[in-house]
């Protein structure tokens, strides 16, 4: 199947409760308000679903993974005001129509991770599970949500870490800073502690990395040359990178360092087109958007019951 493993649509009741809320995460009307970040006017259009559903068909896709936008903070939310939101978004998404499949999200407010609510979305038909980069940036992060990539790992399912909440950011930043600095700075954060604290833990857990991991695996000369990269020539199989918001340039540098095995497709869409980078050879698009996601998602190709 030709698969993006990164897209985010809102349904209605998602969209009808963050309209009600007071404070932030909140939309008054169309335009989001977040604490990190400037007020963003969205486009109906990225959430109507008809019309998402026909431009993933004039993508070409069998399947498009849609999951919660973690930048919005709603796994830090207390446990009150988090569970409406969640719930909410999973029994929309997962009444999306072809292509549409769903990550599951977790609360992470609560004392301990909700590992009963993940087996629940698992169950009905979530492909695997999305935790935000701001709870894997340490030792300490990996082993709070070890419990939840237990039950991932139980049911032969995926991680797939995004980019989480932006902290407030100068009142001068231009309104790109949260994309290209945090984002960025997360996911580069997050690789590097699931290389030293959660692939120790998690043997054989299939993760994906938004946005190339914030290209932190170019790094490897200089993890060399600092004594952490005695395993610097062994690919990890099961560590994978989607490449949303890059292009050529940067998927060709990433496949150098990892190979073409794990690097998969995906848009961020709505938030940028999906792009198919030119690595001279049919073959090697049909890795990125068909065989490399298959093994991401497992035998059943991110399929629901």
């Amino acid at each position: 199947m030709a698969t993006d493993v990164h897209q985010h649509i809102w349904p209605p009741e998602f969209l009808a409760l963050l309209r009600s809320r007071t404070a932030p995460p909140r939309l008054d009307g169309w335009t989001l308000h977040l604490p990190g970040e400037p007020p963003y006017a969205v486009d109906p259009a990225d959430h109507d679903i008809a019309a998402r559903t026909r431009l993933a068909r004039a993508d070409g896709l069998d399947l498009a993974l849609v999951s919660l936008s973690s930048p919005l903070g709603i796994e830090y939310l207390p446990p009150a005001e988090a569970a409406p939101l969640l719930t909410a978004f999973h029994d929309g998404a997962l009444d999306l129509p072809a292509p549409f499949g769903v990550w599951a999200s977790a609360c992470l407010s609560a004392p301990e991770p909700d590992t009963e609510a993940l087996r629940r979305e698992l169950a009905r038909g979530c492909v695997g599970l999305q935790l935000p980069a701001t709870a894997l940036l340490d030792a300490a992060g990996w082993d709070r949500c070890a419990p939840l990539l237990d039950v991932a790992a139980e049911h032969d399912k995926p991680l797939f870490v995004h980019p989480g909440a932006a902290p407030a950011a100068q009142p001068t930043a231009p309104a790109w800073w949260p994309a290209l600095v945090p984002y960025v700075q997360q996911l580069h954060a997050s690789w590097f502690a699931f290389r030293a604290f959660g692939r120790p833990r998690h043997p054989d857990l299939r993760v994906c990395f938004a946005a190339l991991a914030g290209l932190a695996p170019l790094h490897g000369e200089r993890l060399v040359a600092r004594g952490g990269g005695r395993d610097r020539g062994r690919v990890d199989h099961r560590a994978f990178y989607e490449t949303s918001s890059y292009g050529t340039r940067a998927v060709d540098a990433l496949v150098r360092a990892v190979g073409i095995d794990v690097v998969v497709s995906g848009s961020d869409r709505p938030y940028a087109a999906p792009v198919l980078p030119d690595l001279g050879a049919d073959a090697a698009v049909h890795a990125l958007r068909h065989a490399n996601p298959a093994r991401l998602l497992g035998p059943t190709k991110g399929a629901r019951p």
